[in-house]
């Protein structure tokens, strides 16, 4: 069977569950704590990072970019890349803003502090980053609501990629409780259409020991 070596509240592993979800590739899940220095796991991705895709024949794919890529050439339908080289282009540029400068600004601001610093016991948490995190968050949701008022979707009128990498950081943070979705109402209801997806429901399912996430959040209506 094909495994996914994942952690259950990183947006890059939520992001590709989401994906083989939405393109209905059959994987099981292998929980995997980079923190742990596991050498069995480092021998797959001497990086020690999660995600990882193992195929059923070994090959191993490792990091949520590379394994989009590679089940946009493996698997091509439904695609999450767009069609034409523009649209590609977009879907792209996306990825990398909420993969990077979302995840920046905002997510390692907050969910790094308040729960994976705990889990790698590697002291306190920083509330001037939590603060800025939630300062900043504001500004993300004014861009996801114009591109939903402007698109449908975030890159165009069809779900793709971009979609699922801007939910897979959201639902997170949401599980602690820290998105503001009164703030924007269109960034809500893009969120809301994600959250009805088969894909997306089942990381909402996540649970983590001891941190119980708000009742609305597997409500698609909030």
């Amino acid at each position: 069977m094909r495994l996914l070596y994942h952690t259950p509240l990183s947006p890059f592993c939520r992001k590709v569950r989401i994906a083989l979800r939405e393109k209905g590739i059959d994987f099981e899940l292998m929980e995997e704590n980079p923190w742990q220095k596991n050498l069995e796991f480092f021998a797959l991705n001497p990086a020690g990072e999660v995600p990882v895709l193992v195929e059923e024949d070994g090959t191993v794919v490792s990091g949520s970019y590379a394994i989009g890529e590679y089940l946009e050439d493996t698997y091509p339908e439904p695609p999450l890349l767009g069609g034409t080289a523009a649209e590609r282009a977009e879907v792209r540029r996306l990825i990398d803003w909420f993969d990077h400068k979302f995840d920046f600004e905002v997510t390692q601001n907050i969910l790094f502090e308040k729960l994976f610093k705990r889990l790698m016991r590697i002291g306190p948490p920083n509330s001037a980053a939590i603060r800025t995190g939630k300062d900043n968050i504001f500004y993300h949701l004014d861009y996801i609501g114009y591109l939903s008022n402007e698109r449908h979707f975030l890159a165009g009128d069809q779900l793709t990629m971009a979609d699922l990498s801007a939910a897979a950081h959201l639902s997170a943070l949401d599980y602690l409780g820290d998105v503001p979705w009164e703030y924007n109402l269109a960034a809500a209801q893009w969120y809301a259409l994600i959250k009805s997806r088969s894909g997306m429901r089942a990381v909402l399912s996540d649970r983590m020991h001891g941190v119980r996430p708000p009742e609305y959040y597997e409500n698609p209506d909030f």
